[in-house]
């Protein structure tokens, strides 16, 4: 009997679908699985590569079946898409998810540790909580300029309009200053819990020498440098600063054919969390270098004379992106005289 050399998992909440092939791709057998079923049944089976998806819950498959002696891949579901045959359905998918781990130049997503996705969480709580913050500072905003009460923009500028809410000799009518000061309140609350997990990202960064490293590069502050660590594959699995800046989303799109190069926008492909962050470094450097000058003949300086300033953020996004790599392949920081060549200023302004 041939044995399976490729498993094809397609993963969901409860009915998996199995799909195992040979070395030759040849079909072994299809099986739908429970999910109470999955790793009896891959405990029973042969060493071999078990491909899924990257998608919720891949990586806690992936650690679990590595465990039983299998090898584990993880495909972007984008670049299994093509394998499909007509008709989608699970056993197609999981045929399809076959098929593209045997591919010999198939690229795959590294399995994050248990203790790499619980440091990323940090991350996905802040960014729900600011975005529950911006909710109440628009409600707020929207409200009170019902009865002419306005603020500049910005965050910083929203207790003008809290303190007219408690104001009880403001113009607020009273049937809306109790509904409002709820608002409030809970703007304090959801402030104060991103102030305790800003405190709880500075101290991972200080406590960690990587970090340390990171914050080396201009614009990176202890958020990003944490950000990197916990969200960034390892920095082994790309051949190159290119390659990394490419994975983030900060190359350009080609559409290049017959000899001519065309290049379009950024590509925005990889983890966004990273890009957005690595933009608005790249934009505190750019503005404290508009504002301060920088050294005639920097690099920086050249292209803020020659270029609109979002092409330079994105660009210098890009550049401290392959800083990144460099610093985390080979370990060391970047020197007092590289940060200047790198922003064009002696200063180095942090990023949030």
């Amino acid at each position: 009997m041939t044995e399976v050399s490729t498993i094809g998992l397609d993963l969901a909440k409860n009915v998996f679908q199995a799909h195992g092939a040979s070395s030759a791709g040849a079909v072994i057998f299809r099986r739908k699985l429970r999910r109470d079923q999955v790793l009896a049944f891959f405990a029973a089976q042969p060493s071999c590569l078990v491909a899924m998806e990257a998608c919720p819950g891949a990586h806690y498959w992936g650690r679990e079946i590595g465990k039983l002696g299998h090898t584990v891949r993880l495909s972007t579901p984008a670049y299994v898409k093509p394998f499909v045959k007509r008709q989608k359905n699970d056993m197609s998918d999981a045929e399809a998810i076959c098929e593209a781990a045997q591919r010999p130049t198939m690229r795959f997503v590294a399995v994050k540790s248990e203790a790499k996705q619980a440091s990323a969480v940090i991350f996905r709580t802040r960014d729900i909580l600011v975005g529950q913050r911006t909710q109440l500072i628009n409600a707020i905003r929207g409200h009170l300029s019902e009865y002419g009460l306005i603020a500049p923009q910005g965050p910083f500028h929203i207790g003008r309009l809290i303190a007219q809410i408690e104001d009880p000799t403001s113009s607020v009518p009273e049937a809306a200053r109790s509904c409002l000061a709820l608002l409030a309140e809970g703007l304090r609350h959801l402030q104060n819990q991103i102030a305790a997990l800003d405190t709880e990202i500075s101290a991972r960064a200080k406590a960690d020498d990587a970090t340390r490293r990171l914050m080396s590069v201009p614009g990176i502050g202890p958020l990003i440098a944490t950000a990197i660590e916990a969200l960034a594959p390892p920095a082994e699995t790309s051949r190159s600063g290119r390659d990394f800046a490419a994975w983030v989303g900060l190359t350009p799109v080609q559409r290049s054919t017959g000899g001519k190069e065309r290049l379009g926008r950024t590509s925005r492909m990889g983890e966004r969390t990273l890009r957005r962050l690595l933009t608005i470094a790249a934009s505190a450097v750019v503005r404290w270098a508009k504002r301060k000058g920088v050294p005639k003949g920097s690099w920086l300086g050249r292209m803020l004379e020659r270029k609109p300033p979002m092409l330079v953020i994105v660009a210098l996004a890009n550049k401290n992106a392959r800083r990144v790599w460099a610093l985390l392949t080979r370990g060391r920081k970047l020197s007092g005289s590289g940060r200047a060549r790198l922003s064009g200023t002696g200063a180095r302004p942090l990023a949030a």
